[in-house]
């Protein structure tokens, strides 16, 4: 089968390999109908998030329909339309069964003191060969698989894999509450679901911070109020905007590859740290392999913490869902200590709370498919992957037909 596997830093490749086997009694083989490329896809690429193995099938978003099951999975049968959890969890250990199950004790084979499991990352998640392939091996499939209806679309039920739990989850844990002024760094597609999120909590403003104009447009048309980081100082706005107190929460969906200003006023200051953020950078990512403008890791890994800890109004909470590897071991932490700073982090718990987000798909309440902006066949998948690592313009979400 064709499937984008993972070679070394900087080097992705569209390759003929094996299908998947059932290989313990909780399997499932999935035959992938649409799958999607996400930036931590490009984190793993680009070398930011490091210690991936050659060999590895990349992507972690996928909807599907199934081919075979173990014979310990009762809950589904072969022809069964399902969404996998980019999560995973076995759905029984003491952490599952409390809907911690990015921190289940048992899926992970580095044993119960593991990481998060989840498809196509590094070592220490497993790792599970991942999901931008034509078929996939689903361990624990009666937690990891999700029914899905005729009347929801892959393009619907794809954010659902990710994106929309996790911007969900950033919501839960920044705290968000009715009628609070809510702060979203990063609009890519999580940042948009992070949104959606928060005014889905009750958030009664929410202000989106980027720098890319066309991920404003779309933050805009969620309702929420545009702060462009190369046209004013982030920090400097937020406050102007609430009466100098800082949003009440903030959530961070902006990840290690951050973005320095290239213009405005905040770029000069952001400038006279280049330095230091070079330095983080190197213990962050030991390997690099920039390839002209492909596969550059982000100039400024540390810039959003600083302008989120600082914007924050006192005593209020910061979710982090962005994603940050083992390496990174910069925070400001004075700072937030001396502004009595609730700060909580993680990876989504997906089983958790896909069930209650594909409820609002079924109803109509939500249509995340406005979130998809290309749709790409297999065979131009790398192409597609470059054009989404440079951030072109309206890039926002790719994606991927299997079987063309």
């Amino acid at each position: 089968m064709k499937a984008v596997v993972f070679h070394g830093v900087g080097d992705a490749r569209l390759d003929d390999v094996p299908e998947p086997k059932l290989e313990e009694p909780n399997d499932a083989i999935v035959r992938i109908t649409t799958a999607a490329i996400c930036g931590t896809d490009l984190h793993f690429v680009r070398g930011t998030v490091p210690n991936m193995r050659p060999g590895t099938i990349l992507g972690h978003e996928a909807v599907g329909i199934v081919q075979e099951v173990g014979r310990g999975v009762r809950n589904f049968k072969p022809g069964d339309r399902v969404l996998l959890s980019a999560v995973l969890g076995c759905g029984r250990c003491a952490n599952c069964r409390v809907g911690h199950f990015a921190q289940c004790t048992v899926i992970n084979p580095g044993g119960p003191r593991a990481t998060t499991a989840f498809y196509g990352a590094t070592v220490e998640t497993g790792p599970f060969d991942g999901l931008q392939a034509e078929y996939a091996r689903v361990p624990y499939a009666q937690t990891n698989l999700f029914h899905l209806p005729d009347s929801i679309s892959d393009d619907k039920a794809i954010p659902l894999a990710d994106i929309y739990p996790t911007g969900y989850f950033g919501a839960v844990i920044a705290e968000v509450s009715d009628s609070e002024v809510v702060a979203v760094f990063g609009c890519g597609p999580v940042g948009q679901f992070a949104i959606l999120s928060a005014f889905q909590r009750g958030a009664g403003r929410v202000l989106a911070v980027d720098g890319h104009p066309y991920r404003l447009e779309r933050a805009q048309a969620l309702g929420a109020e545009a702060v462009n980081f190369n046209e004013e100082d982030p920090v400097e706005a937020l406050l102007d905007l609430t009466r100098g107190r800082g949003p009440e929460r903030v959530i961070d969906a902006v990840g290690v590859d951050a973005e320095s200003p290239k213009a405005g006023p905040a770029a000069a200051k952001a400038r006279r740290e280049d330095g230091l953020f070079q330095e983080e950078l190197r213990e962050i990512a030991p390997e690099t392999n920039q390839q002209e403008d492909h596969w550059k890791p982000g100039d400024a890994p540390t810039l959003a913490h600083t302008w989120e800890v600082e914007a924050v109004a006192k005593a209020g909470t910061i979710g982090i869902i962005g994603v940050y590897p083992p390496t990174d071991r910069f925070f400001p932490i004075g700072t937030a200590m001396n502004k009595n700073l609730h700060v909580n982090l993680g990876n989504g718990d997906h089983p958790r709370w896909i069930p209650k987000l594909l409820d609002m798909v079924k109803t109509g309440l939500v249509d995340p498919e406005e979130v998809l902006t290309q749709h790409e066949p297999m065979r131009d998948i790398l192409a597609a992957y470059k054009e989404f690592d440079l951030r072109s313009p309206g890039w926002l979400k790719v994606a991927v037909n299997p079987r063309s």
